[in-house]
């Protein structure tokens, strides 16, 4: 594949995961294959690697870690360590060339979708899985305060989860390369995840489906309890497990903000009948598609009519699920508090 620094979705495929990171490759991935996939591009991984290079901030990160040694580390060194490199990585600015091409690509992106200055949700897209530890961003809006969240993505690469999460895992942790997705924000009604076989029992006939109110963001400080949906593959029926919801994270003006759920809806199911189905149908075209079940997420528009309204904005692999009707390990990695956080 010619080299880039960006790419539209659909130039992507589930391959392209050292191109762009795996959250861009499913995304290009599931775009080409005709699925509902909000529109957007990808920022390569060489475009990170000639940022950090280039600016110096790469020197400066090996630098760092070489003055701390190689001897046993606490979190507290992790996350001192992740201060200081993080203010290196965003203290340097994109080069001129990597920025003239990203606002390129955001003016199609906002014609496209009929805006002069799209809302767009920007992403961390690592070739490597680190559940929940890379940042996102929603409702950035023009393309100075995009380049300067796409600093701020880079950056997290060097949480102190993520540093630490290199170390146990032998990796390098003065190096970790990153993609970032740049993608048009959805107005959620509601959000969430969902799984094409029973995540605990291993049951492929069912598939569960969790969501909330409001972004995809919406477990506020992890207290809220989503709704659950048990859908039975074959028959379409559903078993609904409704929580209270008396928060949502709603789009401001920029960013996001935490409001009340209405009173009459704060006990109502975040997803209707046909949403279900709807999503019922997404997740059987994935796990075709992918020749195996999924852990995908979903958001349901509330500008929209249905079924234009249901999205999916991430799947991947359920890699614990060997064979129909045997137990699975507890998949551990979300329930909906690191939706949009892959």
């Amino acid at each position: 594949m010619e080299e880039k620094w960006t790419y539209w979705f659909e130039e992507l495929g589930k391959d392209a995961i050292w191109v762009a990171g795996k959250k861009c490759a499913n995304l290009g991935e599931m775009a080409r294959a005709g699925l509902p996939v909000p529109p957007g591009f990808a920022i390569s991984i060489r475009a990170y690697e000639r940022f950090v290079e280039e600016t110096g901030a790469a020197q400066e990160i090996r630098d760092y870690f070489r003055d701390l040694g190689d001897g046993p580390k606490n979190i507290l060194v992790y996350e001192k360590a992740s201060r200081e490199i993080r203010e290196i990585v965003q203290s340097k600015a994109i080069p001129p060339d990597i920025q003239e091409t990203v606002a390129q690509y955001y003016q199609a992106l906002s014609e496209r979708c009929g805006a002069s200055d799209l809302p767009v949700a920007v992403r961390s897209s690592g070739p490597v899985s680190m559940p929940g530890q890379f940042d996102t961003y929603l409702n950035v809006i023009g393309v100075e305060e995009l380049n300067g969240k796409i600093v701020e993505c880079w950056a997290s690469t060097f949480t102190s989860q993520a540093i630490a999460f290199r170390a146990q895992k032998g990796m390098p942790v003065e190096s970790s390369p990153i993609g970032v997705a740049i993608q048009r924000v959805v107005n959620a009604k509601s959000a969430g995840v969902g799984f094409t076989i029973h995540p605990t029992t291993g049951d492929w006939s069912k598939m569960v489906v969790e969501g909330l109110w409001g972004m995809g963001e919406a477990v506020v400080g992890g207290a809220t309890t989503p709704d659950r949906f048990v859908i039975d593959k074959e028959t379409s029926s559903v078993e609904k497990s409704v929580s209270a919801k008396p928060k949502q994270v709603v789009l401001k003006g920029k960013g996001t903000g935490i409001e009340d759920v209405p009173t009459e809806k704060q006990n109502v199911p975040c997803l209707e009948d046909g949403e279900l189905q709807r999503l019922l149908e997404l997740g059987k075209m994935l796990e075709k598609h992918y020749g195996g079940p999924q852990d995908l997420e979903w958001v349901v528009a509330r500008d929209l009519p249905f079924p234009a309204n249901v999205f999916l904005v991430q799947t991947r692999p359920v890699t614990t699920a060997k064979e129909k009707h045997t137990t699975t390990d507890t998949i551990i990695d979300l329930m909906l508090g690191n939706v949009f956080k892959r």
